[in-house]
């Protein structure tokens, strides 16, 4: 029995370290990227990230020039505010990924002073949880007989092997 449970945790540790095999990557601001949008389109991230499904396990990326332009993960009253000075995530490498990984609304900031201001900031609504991923094959088994530990424990030492060797 201890086996079992053992599997089932093993199970459940791999289903969480893995991506959704259909998870979507969204290019934020399409060919412009991530920049200050013209006074004109203060709106353009949002009504961007309006017309998406965005789904748990789905990925933002936000290309940029890592000289003048940043990209921050902020609460929504520092998201109202314009206000950076204490993001929950951080980056500055001009090429970001943030995996949206819980259901809710994600609130994002540019860092550079002014650029929330003039409409670089963006919030997206994720729903629900994604298709899960597979789970991996189990071994056959004889009608009516129970997996003996030798069959747990192999299947147990390979799943590692299997989902990492993919």
């Amino acid at each position: 029995m201890a086996n079992l449970v053992s599997l089932a945790l093993l199970l459940a540790l791999a289903g969480a370290l893995c991506h959704r095999a259909d998870a979507t990557a969204f290019e934020v601001g399409g060919e412009d990227g991530w920049v200050v949008p013209p006074a004109s389109e203060g709106g353009r991230y949002n009504q961007w990230a309006s017309k998406n499904r965005f789904l748990v396990g789905d990925i933002v990326h936000f290309k940029y020039d890592k000289e003048d332009n940043s990209v921050m993960v902020v609460t929504e009253d520092d998201y109202n505010n314009c206000r950076a000075t204490h993001p929950i995530f951080f980056s500055n490498n001009g090429d970001t990924e943030v995996e949206l990984d819980r259901p809710g609304v994600f609130h994002f900031i540019s860092g550079v002073e002014g650029h929330c201001e003039r409409g670089q900031r963006m919030a997206v609504k994720v729903v629900g949880q994604g298709a899960p991923p597979p789970a991996p094959p189990s071994p056959p088994q004889p009608s009516g007989a129970a997996p003996s530990t030798r069959a747990i424990a192999a299947v147990a030492m390979a799943l590692p092997v299997i989902v990492l060797g993919f």
